[in-house]
């Protein structure tokens, strides 16, 4: 058995450890290791995920910052090893109170890999982020790009790939860190979605000003240096983000070294073009107004996957823009008419 990447099946039931599991990412990520023959163990203190989205393994409530917590976990379930996803991710919100990320996004990390060290688990696949590259000095970001956050949120992650170098070099820690560009869409079978609160996700943010009496989409800048003024990222696929978490396991388990790669399509969108999409799937125009840029967001971040299509096999499956709009729109109508059935149950 392949996984859809091409690299061999070596779940075989081993337990992971996924930190964050009951969140966006999170929960698209346990739904594929499950798939690809893993067991996934959510630890998750439920702060910022949601318990009905743990649905393919175990949910442990727990905190990272209590490292004897994440050691009973690790023993109690034999895990052999880890997809750290738990973070704060908002970059607004990192530039307004910096401490806080460096507490939950590294120091609880720290506590993460010394209770892996105490208990011998010394695989791990890392959720980074392209926030660690900073403004970017070409047109496509690849792995070799001098890496100069421009945000609490990128400098927090950062400190972490380096910790996990270290690591590595002292205690024989073998580590993949994913450099996500914009996690967007949800799961083709409606089995998980995103759903934040706040909401601060630019296409969830659109499909709301898409609706009946939704509210105007605030657009933050139309200056920079792009095709039309707005901002523009690299938008791929929740699922296939997914995919490459299992791949990337699969990959430490045959022995292959370290690596940090990045995962995007090596196309951009912009805001504008974001727009356009979801008027497009939803059949309406949106209501958008204009504001002033937001402090530490660069005019574009765009991927070169070259590498991890190289050493993973991988390539986006589902990122079109099309498709990533449509599959949020079908899970946002999904949880429209599931909470309306819950708060109006048959008779």
């Amino acid at each position: 058995m392949v996984f859809p990447s091409g690299l061999p099946y070596t779940g075989l039931g081993m337990s992971v450890l996924v930190t964050g599991g009951a969140g966006y990412v999170g929960s698209h990520v346990s739904q594929r290791l499950a798939a690809s023959g893993f067991r996934p163990i959510v630890f998750d203190n439920l702060s910022r995920g949601h318990r009905r989205a743990v649905r393919w393994g175990p949910l442990i409530e727990g905190d990272l910052a209590d490292q004897s917590q994440i050691i009973d976990a690790i023993r109690r379930y034999n895990v052999e090893a880890v997809v750290h996803l738990a973070a704060y991710a908002y970059v607004g919100e990192s530039v307004a109170d910096p401490a806080s990320y460096y507490r939950n996004n590294l120091a609880n990390s720290l506590n993460l890999l010394e209770a892996m060290r105490r208990t011998g688990v010394s695989r791990i696949v890392f959720s980074s982020t392209c926030a660690t590259y900073g403004v970017p000095q070409s047109p496509t970001i690849d792995e070799r790009h001098p890496q100069a956050p421009v945000n609490p949120y990128g400098e927090s992650k950062l400190a972490v790939e380096k910790m996990l170098r270290w690591f590595g070099e002292a205690y024989g820690l073998r580590w993949t860190a994913l450099r996500y560009f914009n996690a967007a869409g949800a799961d083709p079978n409606g089995e998980t979605g995103e759903c934040h609160h706040p909401e601060t996700h630019l296409i969830p943010l659109a499909l709301d000003a898409a609706s009946p009496d939704g509210p105007p989409l605030r657009v933050f800048g139309l200056d920079y240096d792009t095709c039309d003024g707005s901002a523009e990222r690299d938008y791929v696929h929740v699922s296939d983000l997914a995919e490459a978490h299992a791949g990337a396991l699969a990959r430490l388990r045959s022995g292959h070294p370290s690596i940090a790669l990045n995962l995007g399509t090596g196309r951009g969108a912009t805001v504008l073009e974001i727009i356009r999409a979801v008027e497009a799937v939803a059949g309406r125009p949106l209501a958008w107004e204009a504001h002033p840029r937001r402090p530490g967001d660069p005019p574009s971040l765009v991927a070169n996957p070259a590498l991890a299509r190289k050493v993973l096999a991988w390539s986006p499956r589902h990122s079109s823009l099309r498709e990533i709009v449509a599959s949020a729109w079908a899970w946002r109508d999904s949880e429209r008419r599931r909470i309306l059935a819950s708060a109006h149950p048959a008779a």
